[in-house]
């Protein structure tokens, strides 16, 4: 089965502050895998201080137990020191998955 459901975040590091978004993000990968219900989860770079992340789920529940899980509250906490503007994060519905 093909997931369905994805969350699309963008952040945007403050100056000077690009290495420790990318070591918060790559932090992030520990705490996702306690998550049965993320399927996908990845974080990227765009360019020197836009950042991003693209996971991935089965259901409409498993999306949503991971926004209210501990990623999002850890960017709750740290993005105000981290981000230069709060995330902008998209819910979004899978068309094809190869």
């Amino acid at each position: 089965m093909a997931p369905k459901f994805g969350v699309l975040a963008l952040v945007e590091a403050k100056l000077g502050k690009e290495q420790e978004v990318w070591d918060f993000l790559n932090g992030g990968r520990e705490i996702v895998l306690k998550e049965p219900g993320t399927r996908t989860w990845y974080a990227f770079r765009v360019n020197d201080y836009t950042f991003g992340i693209f996971d991935t789920f089965d259901t409409e529940e498993d999306r949503q137990a991971h926004l209210n899980g501990a990623i999002p509250a850890a960017l709750g906490e740290h993005g105000p020191t981290l981000l230069s503007k709060d995330p902008d994060i998209k819910l979004v519905d899978l068309i094809a998955v190869k």
